[in-house]
């Protein structure tokens, strides 16, 4: 049914509705709920009491005003509803409401507007760290974020002055390279992206690298960008070749998914019988029986943790030295990949795998 006007003119409660209906002073209020402050405790139950009644919330965004900080906790992110990116920004934000933090997801854009939209909301409201995720953040806004005092993180990245959480892209790129060569595979490929990022260019180095130190032939493709299309476009580069690889790392799982389709629909091809491929990231979708995707595990629970652990640090020693965690990527090996080529690696322990799957440990 729809509200009535009463109901719809209503505002939040207040803490002096709270008073007076507990039959004490507004001080009283915010001492009951203020951690440590002295009040007696037949005091603290009738404001506890008279506040459950009305359904008051302290309103920690004022008190933030109040003291020039507050509990908001930015997030930078470039396209966070693609790929990894969502379930790692879903991880953040579950531990920074854990945290007894509010998160605010600030989507970089794609034009000078929407950037100057996201700094606005980012400093307006006096947020106390920022987190970098993977991605191309623009420097200026994280220039900017550094100018203000804010607590810096950055995830799969790399920027002066910050604490770092970092995959090991490199060791896991190099496993790809020595897992497709211990099954025999001397035509190698790399599916990458324009977008140059960090990771991305982390992942194409060394496996190119890598694969040429084995003597394996080496190319590498550059889709337009990190997603399903990027692999199509991968796919026609690669496949139509009289020389095409036999196996292709791809630099996300969103690649694979779009070279694997195109390859069986457009090229008629077998995987892994005419082709084995690799991806990154390890997203739900990677273990779904269309693809069966063998991948890295990129976990971010995990990641989300060690983020959350190098801002409590920081909030507590504003001074402390800049710190990185460094974390490896499991493998998961599924159907895309020949079961054999395991055993040609070593590989480390995992406590947990999950079912049906393999997991090698990705070292350099």
């Amino acid at each position: 049914m729809p509200f009535s006007d009463e109901v719809v003119a209503r505002r939040f409660v207040s803490a002096q509705q709270v008073a007076e209906l507990a039959g004490v002073s507004r001080s009283a209020v915010s001492r009951a709920f203020t951690p440590g402050a002295s009040i007696a405790a037949e005091t603290r139950q009738k404001v506890m009491q008279a506040a459950a009644e009305l359904g008051y919330q302290v309103n920690d965004l004022a008190r933030g005003l109040l003291a020039n900080r507050s509990r908001l906790v930015g997030l930078v992110v470039t396209k966070p509803e693609v790929g990894f990116r969502a379930h790692l920004v879903a991880a953040l934000t579950g531990a920074l409401i854990r945290r007894g933090n509010v998160p605010v997801v600030i989507n970089t854009g794609h034009s000078e507007a929407e950037l100057q939209a996201a700094q606005a909301a980012l400093f307006g409201y006096r947020a106390e760290a920022t987190i970098i995720l993977s991605g191309s953040p623009p420097a200026a806004l994280v220039e900017t974020a550094r100018q203000n005092g804010h607590a810096l993180v950055s995830i799969g990245r790399s920027e002066p002055g910050c604490d770092h959480v970092k995959i090991d892209n490199a060791g896991a790129a190099r496993l790809a390279a020595r897992l497709f060569h211990a099954q025999g595979f001397r035509r190698l490929a790399f599916a990458g992206s324009q977008s140059g990022t960090p990771s991305i260019t982390e992942r194409e180095l060394a496996f190119a690298q890598e694969a040429r130190q084995l003597g394996a032939d080496m190319t590498i493709v550059r889709g337009a960008d990190t997603d399903y299309a990027g692999g199509q476009e991968a796919a026609d580069a690669l496949l139509g070749r009289a020389d095409r690889p036999e196996a292709v790392f791809c630099v996300n799982d969103l690649v694979a998914f779009g070279l694997m389709d195109a390859a069986r629909g457009r090229f008629g091809l077998a995987i892994p019988r005419d082709l084995a491929v690799i991806g990154f990231d390890d997203i739900p979708e990677a273990s779904w029986g269309a693809y069966g995707l063998s991948t890295f595990r990129q976990d971010p629970v995990l990641i989300a943790a060690q983020a959350i652990a190098h801002l409590d640090r920081r909030l507590a020693d504003p001074s402390a030295s800049p710190s990185t965690a460094r974390l490896d990527a499991m493998f998961m090996a599924r159907i895309t990949t020949r079961a054999a080529a395991a055993s040609h690696v070593e590989a480390a322990p995992v406590d947990t795998p999950a079912a049906n799957d393999s997991l090698i440990g990705a070292h350099p």
